[in-house]
């Protein structure tokens, strides 16, 4: 059971969660940054530094809600696991599965499609009004949301404060954003997270 849903001594359950966003707003903005990066860019040289930022912010936003989504469900499942201890012994098992579907979801048609709109980011020209930035930061975001489900949900169940989790979901997701065949990248990175999958699955149940 991760530490990041469990509360600190004395400390409200308000504050846990606050502790927890703040703690996952980071974390993303450095694993999500060296990929929308690019992107952030040609849009400052097209429409200027404040509308980019707003652009910005509205993407962050949406890893924002993720955050908060994956706080509550986090919680759910700790206070569930700490109750049923049969639960409690089936988990590195359930984390194993999670991984192995994270893995299959890389060679999707579903996957494809985010992955190309990501790679694809709309071009802006001229002026951008501050709502038509916000709309802009939330469209990508959710295309990176998307995209990116599968690989998020495995630093999730690895281990969402695991800095050598973290480094490679964002070499992964990076490699795949920019790479020439992004899709063949994609299944690459998709064939390695199944093996680990399996692994996992072997592992936790005396196999391996």
């Amino acid at each position: 059971m991760s530490m990041a849903w469990m509360r600190m001594p004395g400390q409200s359950w308000p504050g846990a969660a606050s502790a927890f966003l703040g703690m996952w707003v980071v974390m993303m903005v450095a694993m999500m940054l060296p990929s929308v990066a690019p992107t952030l860019w040609r849009y400052r040289q097209s429409v200027g530094a404040r509308q980019t930022a707003l652009v910005g912010v509205g993407y962050f936003f949406v890893w924002t809600m993720i955050g908060m989504a994956a706080f509550g469900l986090g919680v759910v499942l700790a206070a569930v696991e700490m109750r049923q201890p049969a639960l409690a012994r089936a988990v590195p098992i359930a984390a194993g599965v999670v991984v192995l579907v994270a893995g299959a979801l890389q060679f999707t048609a579903w996957k494809a499609h985010h992955l190309a709109c990501c790679r694809e980011s709309p071009g802006v020209h001229g002026t951008l009004p501050a709502s038509g930035a916000w709309r802009l930061g939330l469209k990508l975001g959710l295309h990176c949301g998307y995209r990116c489900a599968g690989l998020t949900a495995v630093l999730l169940v690895i281990g969402v404060m695991d800095l050598r989790a973290m480094a490679a979901v964002t070499t992964a997701i990076t490699v795949e954003r920019f790479a020439p065949a992004g899709d063949r990248a994609a299944r690459v990175i998709g064939a390695v997270v199944v093996g680990a999958g399996l692994f996992l699955i072997a592992r936790a149940a005396g196999l391996g």
